[in-house]
């Protein structure tokens, strides 16, 4: 099964953010944009209520004015009202803008609730532009990411994907990004948005009445306090839930390819329990992190309505004392409501954004990942290749403490043959992953026609090779497109040639669509034997100076085998061919056969040079014929 090692706490949470952020640096132009008309949008939001307040001032004198007798000045009115010990409607009165025997002024209300329409419109207008503007800028972003990531990847040695659950990295790169991408689609317009309310709503609250504005001030404390210690412990959460989903994918995508021989050893039950395990974990990760976030929006609700009753009694004091219009009071307790749900809002979104960066964390280490070393510039390159590969005392290690190879030295001449055999683990598939530089040697040199390879640039020194290898790799897409893989530029009658000759063409003719016939991903629909003369095919077409070939015939027929051995035999004329088989009949005509043991050279020779020293090489052939026999 494969492990993933457990990613570390996100306890960067400030700094992936403002990595995060980064991303969206080549849209700042447009970020700036956003501000500004978020800026306008929160604006005419946050005066529309002190204006209402007006409507209902207007009202309210009308009213109030339409209840006292014509033809007495507003403070004979009052002052009437006091000597009826009515002091407190006294005080309203005085307090108000009211007029004896005036009724309600509809010119002057229908002005008010037009201009509030025009406010509200004009926001919502603004809001849909900054928000329509921050999706564009979010998924250029996420785009950038991806390409970013695809880069990386094409830069990880081949030892970051041997140490590393396949489903976890395609985890982080599709659901990491996706939540990541979701994420900022959710938090970054409403956050802004937020946050500028909060700040609008302050400075109309002080303007209307210092003394509330300090009581509905009490909130953020509070709030603060309250987000802070739920996304403390929701932060663990996350991470577990996006870890554990990883390890699920990584062991899905493993049951998934190998499912016939999970049920060739019933091992259905086993992988199943594994499951139920790992889903279980991914369960109770997620239902742990939903709870808290879920927590957060009931609990800044509580505290909206404790300061809502606070200001409603104070402000309802106030107007009694006629220190404040009840206008103003109803803008008020909108302002405390606008107020304390954008404080709601961020407290949610941080939790959202515990859930994003946890992602985003995951797809920054492997963009932290140890790259391949720095290639050399200017990167040398061989005047001529003509294939001539020499291994100079080279010596390499997976480990530190365990050698693997140790002061190799062999030359594989042009056009040469060199067969490399040898018991399971004696480094044969190592040695030719040394050549094409996909890992680095710790002593020694390796020279391509002469040339120190380290000194070439990696891409322009694999473009000399072609590979053949035991498991067939397809992808989806035609078999023609899968042939001129190496060669995207082969003409029809080049694909055509490089097909008959490796004896693929005879049954891509035979299917229904031909060299257009769409195979899937693992192109399923040929036999195992087609599957791999198509890259002996490939590999034919793209034309290399160097070749390798790594058990190319080791999983099909004896007959299938015929075919490709004879494929192999014409692509290997003129090629310096390094062969790596454990059938040892497959390896008789080879120029050199190399045996190796415990990462060492034991013999080198040819077939029959080799059977009459009589060493490891004649036990190994000896020992097949006898199973052979048997």
């Amino acid at each position: 099964m494969s492990d993933v090692t457990a990613p570390r706490k996100a306890a960067n949470f400030g700094p992936s953010v403002l990595r995060i952020l980064a991303l969206m640096r080549p849209d700042r132009a447009r970020m700036t944009f956003v501000l500004f008309l978020a800026a306008l949008g929160v604006a005419a939001q946050v005066v529309a209520p002190k204006i209402l307040g007006s409507a209902t001032d207007v009202i309210f004198d009308g009213i109030l004015g339409k209840s006292m007798p014509e033809g007495v000045s507003k403070a004979q009115a009052v002052e009437g009202l006091r000597q009826q010990g009515q002091g407190k409607i006294a005080d309203v009165l005085a307090g108000s803008g009211a007029q004896p025997g005036a009724g309600i002024d509809f010119h002057q209300l229908s002005m008010v609730l037009l201009l509030v329409g025009v406010l509200y419109v004009a926001g919502f207008f603004f809001n849909w532009s900054q928000g329509y503007i921050t999706g564009g800028v979010t998924q250029r972003g996420m785009y950038r990411l991806r390409e970013a990531v695809q880069a990386k990847l094409d830069r990880l040695p081949l030892k970051y994907f041997d140490s590393t659950s396949r489903g976890d990295v395609l985890s982080r790169v599709t659901n990491d990004i996706d939540n990541l991408a979701q994420t900022l689609n959710q938090t970054l317009t409403q956050l802004l948005m937020s946050v500028l309310t909060v700040v609008g709503v302050l400075v109309m609250m002080f303007s209307i009445s210092p003394l509330l504005a300090l009581i509905a001030l009490v909130t953020i404390p509070v709030a603060a306090v309250i987000t802070a210690l739920i996304a403390k412990r929701s932060q663990n959460h996350f991470m577990n839930q996006w870890k554990d989903t990883g390890l699920l994918n990584g062991h899905v995508e493993e049951m998934f390819t190998g499912h016939e021989i999970v049920k060739v050893y019933g091992q259905q039950d086993a992988a199943l329990a594994t499951f139920d395990e790992q889903n279980e974990r991914v369960y109770q990760a997620s239902a742990r992190a939903q709870f808290l976030s879920g927590v957060m929006q009931p609990a800044m609700q509580f505290v909206s309505n404790l300061n809502y009753v606070a200001i409603a009694v104070v402000g309802g004091l106030r107007v009694a004392s006629g220190a404040i219009s009840i206008g103003d009071v109803q803008a008020f307790i909108q302002y405390s409501r606008q107020f304390t749900q954008p404080l709601a809002q961020i407290g949610g979104m941080i939790n959202i954004l515990q859930s994003g960066v946890a992602s985003a964390e995951r797809v920054f280490e492997i963009l932290d990942a140890e790259e391949e070393g720095a290639e050399p510039v200017p990167g040398e390159r061989p005047e001529v290749v003509r294939g001539r590969v020499e291994f100079d005392h080279v010596s390499f290690r997976y480990e530190e403490e365990t050698p693997l190879i140790d002061d190799l030295s062999l030359v594989a001449e042009p056009g040469q043959t060199v067969a490399i055999v040898g018991p399971t683990g004696a480094g044969k598939t190592t040695l030719v992953n040394l050549v094409m530089r996909f890992y680095d040697i710790n002593a020694g040199q390796i020279r391509l026609d002469g040339v120190d390879t380290a000194k070439m640039n990696r891409a322009e020194l694999r473009r000399n090779f072609g590979m053949v290898l035991q498991d067939a790799w397809l992808f989806g897409g035609t078999i023609r497109e899968n042939l001129t893989y190496g060669a995207p530029n082969a003409t029809e009658q080049e694909i055509i040639a490089a097909a008959e000759v490796t004896h693929v063409d005879h049954f891509v003719r035979a299917l229904p669509d031909g060299y257009d016939t769409v195979l899937d991903e693992n192109g399923s629909s040929l036999s195992v034997g087609q599957r791999q003369l198509m890259t002996i095919a490939r590999a034919f077409l793209a034309d290399p100076s160097v070749l390798i070939l790594d058990e190319a015939t080791s999983s099909v027929d004896t007959r299938t085998e015929v075919l490709i051995r004879q494929a192999m035999d014409r692509l290997r004329q003129s090629r310096t061919s390094f062969v790596i088989a454990h059938r040892l009949s497959t390896i008789r005509d080879a120029e050199v056969i190399v045996v190796m043991r415990d990462g060492k050279i034991v013999e080198k020779g040819n077939h029959d040079e080799l059977l009459e020293a009589n060493g490891f090489y004649a036990e190994l052939y000896n020992s097949q014929f006898a199973q052979a026999t048997v």
